[in-house]
């Protein structure tokens, strides 16, 4: 199916290193996100929600993306996806060349898109840790494969889990 239409339909996909586009500014970047919707009056109640959930980007509103920090494109690519209006959002790595403290406020915040939107997130995290921190359920993937699944809770104390990707 081609992309538009997969968008179209509600879903949305954050790329592993974000993938922003360097030369656009963070508001086209933003406005890019929606290429497809026709309700462009909802357009500044959404910039608003984006710009309450991630103040930097707001702050940065005319500056080319490129030339954002790796956690403010993170924002960036999260808040274009956003204005898509997806029904799912998937996540490739979104901590990836992340400075730590940047990744626990993007963490924080898909988490409350989570909960505030009611949009089902996939998110695909090397981060174990962090990743059964904040999912409601988990899958446990070697080589391609599914070797686990269960929820969240119940994979952060399994031995085998715990042993293997959670350090102890």
């Amino acid at each position: 199916m081609p992309a538009h239409l997969i968008v179209g339909r509600g879903l949305c996909h954050v790329p592993e290193g974000r993938m922003v586009f360097a030369n656009l500014t963070v508001m086209e970047n933003l406005l890019l996100g929606a290429y497809r919707r026709k309700d462009k009056q909802a357009f500044p109640k959404e910039l608003d929600y984006i710009f309450s959930i991630f103040p930097r980007l707001k702050e940065r509103e005319k500056q080319t993306a490129g030339t954002l920090s790796g956690g403010e494109q993170q924002m960036l690519a999260i808040g274009r996806a956003l204005m898509s209006k997806p029904r799912c959002l998937m996540l490739d790595e979104p901590s990836l060349g992340i400075a730590p403290l940047l990744v626990k406020t993007i963490f924080e915040k898909i988490v409350e898109v989570n909960k505030q939107l009611g949009i089902t997130v996939l998110l695909v995290e090397q981060n174990a840790n962090l990743a059964l921190e904040v999912s409601h359920y988990g899958y446990v993937l070697e080589t391609g494969r599914i070797i686990l699944a269960d929820e969240s809770a119940k994979l952060r104390q399994d031995p085998k889990v715990r042993e293997s990707y959670l350090g102890g």
